[in-house]
């Protein structure tokens, strides 16, 4: 039987920390000096496909919590405990 392979919006990266590190890796090669302006191209065109695509996952993420915090389910006059978010 053949592996599944992953969608393509994900690039073969299994979540959204392993791409976030990939492209904080992607960053760091391209601030080096000695690396070729063809790879430091190839380097940047990933970086900006990746940073679109969690821009757009954030956007989801941002979308559900929306909802979740909007959600008739709870009482109106109770508000939410957002204790963990506070710092």
């Amino acid at each position: 039987m053949p592996k599944k392979t992953m969608p393509a919006k994900n690039a073969g990266m299994k979540n959204f920390e392993e791409r976030l590190e990939r492209l904080e890796t992607l960053g760091e090669q391209i601030r080096k000096s000695d690396i070729p302006l063809d790879e430091a191209l190839a380097a940047f065109e990933e970086g900006i496909r990746l940073a679109r695509a969690l821009e757009n996952d954030l956007e989801k993420i941002e979308n559900r919590i929306e909802i979740l915090m909007n959600s008739t389910e709870a009482p109106a006059d109770e508000s939410p405990d957002l204790e963990l978010f506070e710092q």
